[in-house]
Parts: structure tokens; C-alpha cells; sequence
């Protein structure tokens, strides 16, 4: 008998191995306990042989609702990073670790609440899948849970954020803040701060695109 703990998107994995194929498998993943609670899986979206794949923590309160990936506040300011740095989304593919949203009542409002490691795990074979049809020269790791994920859990942004690491996902590899963080900020000069140096990270990833 399987162990539910045992359970993982392979096991819900398509045999055609396309963009289509594997978003509509995906729909149906119960690889892990997030789906009970989410409205959807968000699954990546944007150009399918990008030379840049971005690469999130998952979906927040606003792309659990409407089914894509950084649409909310934080893919705004991605939006406005990314435009600074001088890279046009819609060249880019834009996809998270965690495809469902894990969240938190807090009176009307969701949450959101860091997954854990088996939930990361269960989740990442879409990601895997996804970065083998891709086939990114760079990659970008966006916040921590990300960049631990998928550089080693020593991996520590605010340290290494902005300079290029080997990894096995592309030929250029590099880790920055999540937009959601730099929102979290308390003040108006810390966010700012935390803004510019977002943009200096993504600047760096457009030099060599």
C-alpha cells in the first residue's frame, strides 16, 4: 500500500511531455495536501523556449483566485523591476516551486504560510518538467524558499543575491529578493532600498541575455 507521504507529482505526471499536457495534468495533482485548501493549481506561464525562467516561492492570494503566476501586488513590482532592468516579461517564463497556494485564516483574509520541505518536494517534479521543455540559459531564483529549494538550503539570499552560482538548471543561475519580501518592508526607505537593489540583481541577469 502506498504512503500518502509517498506521493508526489511523478505520480501524476503525463506521458506526452508538453507545455499543455503537463499544465492539464497538473490541474489534477493531489501530490501533496495543498489542493483541500487552494482554489486552483497555478501552473507557469509565458514564452515556452524562454532564454530566461523566473522562478517563485507560489502562488499568492491573488494567483490562487485567478489562476496565473504573479499577477498580484508582488508581480507588479516584478513588472516594474523587470521593465527598469530593461527585460520584457513576455520574453520571459514566470513560474513558482509550489503550484497551489498555502494560506492562513486571519479574520476575511488568507495568509500566506511558508510550504514545507515535503510539500516543496512533492511539488518540484512539475518544476523539473517544466525547466527540461524551457530549457532556460538563465535562471532566477526569486526569495529564499526558492533559492533553497533549488541551491541548497545554505543558500542564503541576502548574502549570495545578484551573482551568478553553477547550478544544474542552466548555464547562469542567480538568486534575488522575492517581490513580496520587499513589500513586507516597514518603511518607506527600507522597501525603496530593497526596490533598487531587486532591479540591480535583474540588471545583472539582462547583461548576459
Amino acid at each position: 500500500m502506498t504512503k500518502e507521504s509517498d506521493i508526489s507529482a511523478a505520480d501524476f505526471m503525463p506521458a506526452q511531455r508538453s507545455m499543455k499536457a503537463l499544465k492539464t495534468a497538473a490541474a489534477s495533482c493531489r501530490g501533496c495536501d495543498l489542493y483541500r485548501a487552494a482554489t486552483q493549481t497555478v501552473f507557469g506561464e509565458g514564452l515556452k523556449r524562454s532564454r530566461l525562467m523566473l522562478v517563485g516561492e507560489m502562488p499568492g492570494d491573488k494567483e490562487d483566485l485567478a489562476g496565473r503566476p504573479f499577477v498580484g501586488p508582488a508581480g507588479q513590482l516584478l513588472d516594474e523591476a523587470l521593465k527598469e532592468a530593461g527585460i520584457d516579461r513576455t520574453n520571459t517564463y514566470i513560474t513558482n516551486v509550489v503550484k497551489h497556494f498555502k494560506w492562513e485564516p486571519r479574520g476575511r483574509r488568507r495568509l500566506h504560510k511558508t510550504p514545507n520541505r515535503r510539500e516543496i518536494g512533492a511539488c518540484l517534479p512539475w518544476l523539473e518538467a517544466e525547466i527540461a521543455l524551457v530549457k532556460p540559459e538563465v535562471f532566477v531564483c526569486l526569495g529564499a524558499t526558492a533559492a533553497k529549494a533549488l541551491l541548497g538550503p545554505d543558500f542564503r539570499v541576502s548574502d549570495q543575491h545578484g551573482r551568478f552560482v553553477t547550478s544544474d538548471w542552466a548555464d547562469f543561475t542567480l538568486a534575488t529578493a522575492h517581490p513580496s519580501a520587499v513589500l513586507r518592508m516597514r518603511d518607506h526607505e527600507s522597501r525603496e532600498r530593497a526596490r533598487r537593489q531587486l532591479t540591480a540583481d535583474l540588471a545583472t541577469v539582462a547583461k548576459v541575455l
